[in-house]
């Protein structure tokens, strides 16, 4: 006889009855080979805690956790089941009062599993403490019975208990609903789930009512221990077990796996002195510690379906329900498999589970993504500092992973500023500027990307604030410094790593015809690159100083972040020198 029990530590609904799996999603083919010694080795050949190679599969040997969907085209299908894994434990069922002490007497010795906790409910055995002295009653308790059943509790000035007070509220129904309390029907009545039938007449549970099996612990009890009493299976039934004494309100301790089919002679000498000090009132029971597929990580999972000594998968840039892979070309074949488990493993907050094709080589920056798992929306909105921005990653480009240098180069504005941001995007930058700067004119040459630059603006409120402009950047730089209507430009980023170098050409000569003896604020330039170079510093440093045909000016460089191996990305900061600002020559 099994009494199952619940236990988990993550805050998410948890039910103690195993459901059937969720639907199969299609996958591409995987050659997967299940064998029955990855379920059968013990706990001591392997290191400590849980894994997918110990405990035993529920299912036969045989049973793969990949199956064909097909037989005409090489589609496998992902069978969560298959990733249930049953342990045997040993557990100590004490009194719920004492639980609490003996948890940090015994802590060593207790199975100490990451997301499982030591301590598990018995559901069934719990009660409230004013009914408990029912159960033992004193002379003072059958006097305070004796009065209730002949209805004198009021007049004894004593609150009814629930029962007679339910009756005393039945009394008062009419036609209309209760006279009193006329929403008590409507809260004391359960809501009906609700449900969706299917095309193939399977009903299943709509949104609302999430079903999520992460822990099952069950107390293996001994026939004898069930035999006492009287047998009511011709009676009830067989399918009706008896349910044992209750014991009162207690607890499970999970002992470590070392101690697991072991007898009290050999438990240690504080669990023999526990049960010495507690003599009658402490049990040490057999369990099952049952582990289903939504326990196990990301890594253990693609672990057992991978191929042996394939590089597990487990960075990804997250650009708000949807995370971005940069799978390698040894990880193609297994896309699709890959991208289920990540949106498995990432839910709720994941949604899309897309990878990027091919490199950026367009001059609107956008990628070529393909959708491994979820729903094809590639439309979503990212908060960052504060701001919300509409993002759409098949037409503009967006990296989440710059977030902390563009919140450090805001910082260093100040409310004077007038920043110019000549590649802003969908305007991470130039609208988090527009919080703290005066003015900021913002430029991009993607038509997609200044539309949602706008509607952006609008957004958080700020349109006033930011002018939008739609052409290629030298013509932008052009255009800015040589207009009146613009106020005095101090700030100038430049965030285009690959091409950003090559158009600072176009600050030659914009100043040019101004008054040269009066006192002119030079903006201050900050302008993005990547460098392959053993010194990318150096490297950077020359083609700024080649682009502005002048070597003489302080250049202040920082690396930003690592791209790739050995590939840098790098920002430069410096003030526009007088002798390019003041040129008289303009390249075009």
């Amino acid at each position: 006889m099994a009494a199952i029990f619940s236990l988990f530590r993550t805050p998410k609904p948890f039910f103690s009855v195993y459901s059937p799996p969720r639907p199969a999603v299609g996958i591409c083919f995987i050659p997967f080979i299940y064998s029955s010694t990855t379920a059968a080795l013990s706990f001591s050949s392997l290191p400590y805690g849980p894994s997918l190679k110990k405990g035993h599969c529920p299912f036969p040997s045989d049973y793969p956790p990949l199956s064909y969907a097909s037989d005409d085209e090489k589609v496998a299908v992902l069978d969560e089941s298959a990733f249930t894994r049953i342990f045997d434990v040993s557990a100590l069922r004490v009194p719920s009062d004492i639980c609490s002490t003996l948890e940090s007497r015994l802590r060593g010795h207790l199975l100490n599993w990451p997301r499982v906790k030591n301590i598990a409910r018995v559901p069934g055995d719990e009660i409230d403490a004013e009914f408990k002295h029912l159960l033992s009653p004193t002379d003072e308790d059958l006097v305070s019975l004796n009065r209730r059943i002949f209805g004198k509790a009021e007049g004894d000035g004593e609150p009814l208990n629930e029962v007679l007070y339910r009756d005393k509220l039945a009394r008062t129904f009419n036609s209309r609903g209760y006279a009193k309390f006329r929403n008590l029907a409507k809260m004391s009545r359960p809501k009906r789930k609700r449900t969706k039938k299917m095309d193939d007449g399977e009903k299943r549970f709509m949104k609302g009512t999430v079903k999520n099996e992460v822990i099952l612990v069950e107390v293996v009890e001994d026939e004898e221990e069930n035999g006492d009493g009287e047998d009511l299976s011709r009676l009830l039934g067989e399918d009706v077990r008896r349910q044992p004494k209750w014991r009162g309100s207690t607890r499970l301790m999970l002992l470590d796996e070392q101690h697991a089919n072991k007898m009290l002679d050999e438990m240690p000498q504080s669990i023999k002195a526990v049960f010495q000090e507690h003599n009658g009132h402490i049990e040490l029971v057999k369990c099952k510690l049952t582990l289903f597929y939504s326990y196990w990580q990301l890594n253990e999972v693609l672990e057992e379906l991978l191929p042996r000594g394939m590089i597990i998968p487990s960075a990804f840039e997250t650009v708000g329900h949807i995370a971005h892979l940069n799978l390698s070309e040894e990880h193609h074949p297994y896309k699709k498999l890959i991208g289920k488990v990540f949106l498995d493993k990432n839910r709720p907050k994941i949604q899309t589970v897309v990878n990027k094709v091919d490199a950026i080589d367009n001059d609107y920056r956008t990628m070529q993504l393909e959708v491994l798992a979820g729903n094809n929306s590639l439309v979503t909105t990212v908060m960052e500092n504060g701001l919300r921005f509409h993002v759409d990653l098949a037409a503009v480009y967006w990296n989440s992973r710059l977030s902390t240098e563009r919140q450090r180069l805001i910082s260093s504005f100040t409310h004077r500023d007038v920043v110019c941001d000549v590649f802003a995007g969908v305007g991470p930058i130039a609208i988090s500027a527009a919080k703290k700067v005066k003015r900021v004119y913002a430029n991009d040459l993607n038509p997609c990307a200044v539309e949602y630059l706008e509607r952006n603006c609008v957004l958080n409120k700020l349109e006033r604030r930011v002018e939008v402009f739609n052409m290629d950047g030298r013509r932008f730089i052009q255009t800015i410094f040589s207009s009146e209507r613009t106020r005095p430009i101090t700030q100038v980023v430049m965030n285009l790593p690959n091409d950003a170098a090559e158009f600072l050409d176009a600050f030659r000569g914009t100043f040019h015809g101004r008054r040269p003896n009066k006192a002119y604020d030079l903006p201050r330039l900050h302008v993005y690159g990547f460098s392959k170079a053993q010194d990318p510093e150096f490297d950077f440093d020359t083609r700024i100083r080649i682009a502005m045909l002048d070597a003489a000016f302080p250049i202040e460089m920082r690396r930003v972040r690592l791209v790739a191996p050995g590939k840098w990305m790098l920002c430069a900061s410096f003030i526009l020198p007088e002798s390019v600002a003041f040129s008289k020559t303009v390249k075009d």
